[in-house]
Formats: C-alpha cells, sequence, structure tokens
C-alpha cells in the first residue's frame, strides 16, 4: 500500500497507545504522523513493548505542531470525535486520506478541528453513556476500514 493513508495523533499523551498504532501502521502499510508534545520520550519502555519489533517496519514522523503536520498531508483530514454526527463508515476514503485523533483522555480540541484543513468531523459509533474509545483501537478500527475499502491493497 506504501503509505496511502495516514493516521495522525494529536499530542498523544500514552506511550502503549502509540506503540500499538505503531504496530497497525506497519501491518497495513499508512504512516504515523505524531505533533507535538508528546507525552512520552520515543524510547519510552512502555512505547517500544507495546510496539514490539515493528518499529523498523512503521513509517512514523514527529512534527512540532500541527500546521507543520498539516503541511505534510497530501489529502483529505478527517477528524474523529465523539462530537460528530456522520459514523466513520459512511465515508468514501481515497488515497491520502488522514484519520486525525485527539489525545487521551479528552480527544481533539475545538481549535483543531476547526482548522480548515479539516475535512470533516467523524464518529466511531458507541453505545450511549460511554465516553470513547482506546486511542489505539480507534485508529485501528478507522485505519481499516479505510483499507478495506481499497481492498487490502498491498496486504495477502
Amino acid at each position: 500500500m506504501g503509505d496511502v493513508f495516514h493516521v495522525v495523533f494529536y499530542e498523544p499523551r500514552i506511550p502503549p497507545n502509540t506503540g500499538n498504532t505503531i504496530r497497525t501502521t506497519a501491518c497495513t502499510g499508512t504512516s504515523l504522523h505524531l505533533v507535538e508534545p508528546l507525552g512520552f520520550q520515543m524510547t519510552d519502555a512502555h512505547l517500544r513493548r507495546a510496539g514490539l519489533d515493528y518499529h523498523d517496519l512503521a513509517h512514523v514522523e514527529i512534527h512540532p505542531d500541527l500546521d507543520t503536520a498539516l503541511e505534510a498531508l497530501p489529502g483529505r483530514v478527517f477528524a474523529f470525535t465523539g462530537h460528530a454526527s456522520t459514523f466513520f463508515t459512511e465515508i468514501s476514503y481515497e488515497p491520502g486520506d488522514a484519520l486525525l485523533f485527539g489525545p487521551e483522555p479528552d480527544g481533539l480540541p475545538e481549535h483543531v478541528m476547526s482548522h480548515p484543513r479539516i475535512t470533516q468531523r467523524l464518529r466511531i459509533p458507541m453505545r450511549p453513556g460511554v465516553r470513547s474509545l482506546n486511542l489505539a483501537n480507534s485508529a485501528a478500527l478507522a485505519t481499516y476500514e479505510a483499507w478495506r475499502q481499497h481492498d487490502y491493497a498491498g496486504g495477502v
């Protein structure tokens, strides 16, 4: 697939979530973009343990701020939030699209979701009264949906 889709974590704070997503992006051929400040060091043991030996197979870029990250993304940018009416499965994803997720536990702040580069806000359906899914799980669901729509290009 060659980095057809991009996963973006805005100011992630929990190292195992980023480590697990490193594994997901390695398995799917997507890129992971991390927007600083990070709540951990990339050498953090929990991050490395969660990503295991996938770090060398993943494409991870660290950006000093949101604008720099968004400049590096070629396609549309979808912001994932519980405050949206469109489900993530209702979108026809295109190569180059980016899936943007906010930090644990609060999600994306309004100023990020209002950025002019944001194409649309999307939600992952959940039962009422439940606040959110784990960040790595949310990113995995969205990544696999985008990849599925392209017949798992590059996968076996």
